[in-house]
């Protein structure tokens, strides 16, 4: 009983894993779409300061090419736009990610005391059991998930 119970924390764990890394990949591109979001924010900033009589390029491949200023504008404007519109979705994403996540921590913790019951242990540090790491939204890392049994791996430290 306790070898099954283990063969489902350990695919659990899997799963907790893989949505961990989803949890960075989302968290990198919403950082990335930030910076671009400051960047854009500057042009158009220096873009307002501009009157008619101005000249404004664009870069398109390596030549520098006269666009109207209106025009400008209105690109930076609707760059802006949908930044903003894919930071709101990946802000959703990553709320959807926690919750799975905090899902799974719940299903790691019961499978956990499930697993040092069917051992006829009591609840709390078991030798090969590991901590697993927590990742919120901003890649903090906490330590508070349940202790999870991982079969070959020497660093867990009791």
């Amino acid at each position: 009983m306790a070898e099954a119970i283990q063969k489902k924390l350990q695919s659990e764990l899997e799963k907790y894993q893989l949505l961990q890394k989803d949890v960075s990949k989302s968290m990198s591109a919403r950082h990335k779409l930030e910076t671009q979001l400051t960047e854009n924010n500057i042009v158009k900033e220096e873009l307002d300061l501009l009157d008619s009589e101005n000249t404004v390029y664009k870069l398109i491949g390596p030549v520098l090419v006269k666009q109207d200023l209106e025009e400008a504008k209105a690109t930076v404007a609707k760059r802006l736009e949908y930044i903003n519109g894919e930071i709101q979705r990946y802000e959703t994403l990553l709320k959807e990610m926690e919750r799975k996540l905090e899902q799974h921590r719940e299903v790691l913790s019961s499978l956990q005391q499930e697993y040092q019951r069917a051992q006829g242990r009591t609840v709390g540090k078991v030798p090969g059991l590991c901590h697993v790491p927590a990742v919120d939204r901003y890649g903090k890392v906490y330590h508070l998930s349940p202790l999870i049994p991982i079969q070959g791996l020497s660093h867990c430290q009791h």
